[in-house]
């Protein structure tokens, strides 16, 4: 499965939470200020490329690179030296855009329609039609809901004992009651402890997804560890008995997302989980990745997937043998923490799965 010009959608509990705030936008993940290494290999053009091609409503720029490029993520190679298009981002529905060779590499550029030009006031004035960024308001909800936290912090922060009235589930009013080793904070976030993550190859812990569930304050200042009381004040799921406090911090939210190599290789990177159940993962759909800062990994890196080979017997000895990994799709990385990542999975050409695979581009 591709990503395709009608957003064909994931299946993943993650995927729907993060539509409401802009899939499409965050396919654009662009802006010119990318600096990078540039790969030695020439840039290769997907089979039956168009000449020319004309910008429509609702494009990307990743949509665009993907029609022309077959790894879209060199896009600023494809527009470097366009004098015509100082920023790419800011492109609009109606542009021509023609392919053209320079020193024997492909470049896109912007055709000028004869004498008629717009005014910059007119190419300025209607941002709406320009092709959208997603924003810090945009990402940021998504983000705040979703998040992996050191195991010794989660099993410090306080949890509820008890609910109003002995109710083992409360809502948005009700009164619960918490303990343990309380913050300054006044506020804060209530947390499932989702799925305990682990290196596929080292064992290695390497934190604690959690689910972002709602927000409770406290109605009185606590004593060290004393039980005290918190009113719920926001909700998206039921918060039950033992789930975890966290005090409410601003965290910082990439403006844009820019699409880029990893600087460095990045080695033993597996798909490790995907939220929701499924057991198939698709465009769209959101994981956690085995890697993250302290592996040099960034928000923005491309990499990707390869499917696992199968299993199967050999005819003739009879013995189980592997058949080759295969390239099945591509991700970016969007949020890193210290030993994982969360990544969306950019293209899938066929299903893909938890143990998969992943490299550097």
């Amino acid at each position: 499965m591709c990503i395709n010009r009608n957003g064909d959608k994931g299946r993943s509990h993650w995927a729907v939470a993060f539509r409401p705030v802009g899939l499409w936008a965050l396919l654009l993940l662009m802006s010119s200020g990318w600096v990078g290494a540039q790969p030695e290999e020439p840039l290769t053009l997907n089979p039956d490329v168009p000449l020319t091609y004309t910008v429509q409503a609702g494009d990307t720029l990743w949509d665009i690179s993907t029609l022309f490029l077959r790894d879209p993520w060199r896009w600023q190679e494809l527009w470097a030296g366009n004098p015509q298009v100082d920023n790419p981002h800011l492109i609009y529905p109606g542009d021509t855009l023609s392919l053209r060779w320079e020193a024997g590499q492909p470049r896109l550029v912007r055709i000028d329609h004869g004498d008629i030009k717009l005014s910059p006031s007119m190419r300025a004035s209607p941002l709406d039609l320009a092709i959208p960024a997603i924003s810090r308001q945009q990402i940021g909800p998504f983000l705040r809901q979703h998040r992996v936290v050191e195991a010794l912090e989660l099993e410090q922060a306080p949890y509820i004992v008890a609910g109003e009235a002995g109710r083992l589930i409360s809502g948005v009013g009700d009164t619960v009651y918490a303990t343990g080793a309380w913050q300054t904070a006044r506020s804060y976030r209530v947390v499932h402890r989702a799925e305990k993550l682990k290196d596929p190859i080292s064992g290695e812990g390497l934190g604690i997804f959690v689910m972002d569930v709602g927000e409770a304050r406290l109605l009185n200042s606590p004593s060290e560890e004393a039980v005290v009381a918190l009113t719920v004040a926001e909700m998206r799921e039921e918060i039950r008995i033992g789930d975890r406090l966290l005090p409410v911090t601003e965290s910082a939210v990439e403006s844009t997302y820019q699409p880029q190599a990893p600087e460095t290789p990045i080695a033993g990177a597996y798909m490790i989980a995907v939220a929701g159940g499924v057991t198939q993962i698709g465009a769209l759909d959101i994981v956690v990745i085995n890697r993250g800062a302290r592996e040099s990994l960034r928000v923005g890196d491309v990499l990707a997937i390869d499917h696992a080979g199968e299993r199967v017997q050999d005819p003739v000895t009879g013995k189980q043998v592997g058949l080759p990994d295969r390239q099945a799709g591509v991700l970016m990385v969007f949020s890193v923490y210290e030993r994982a990542s969360f990544g969306l999975v950019l293209e899938a050409t066929r299903p893909l799965a938890v143990g998969d695979k992943l490299r550097n581009p």
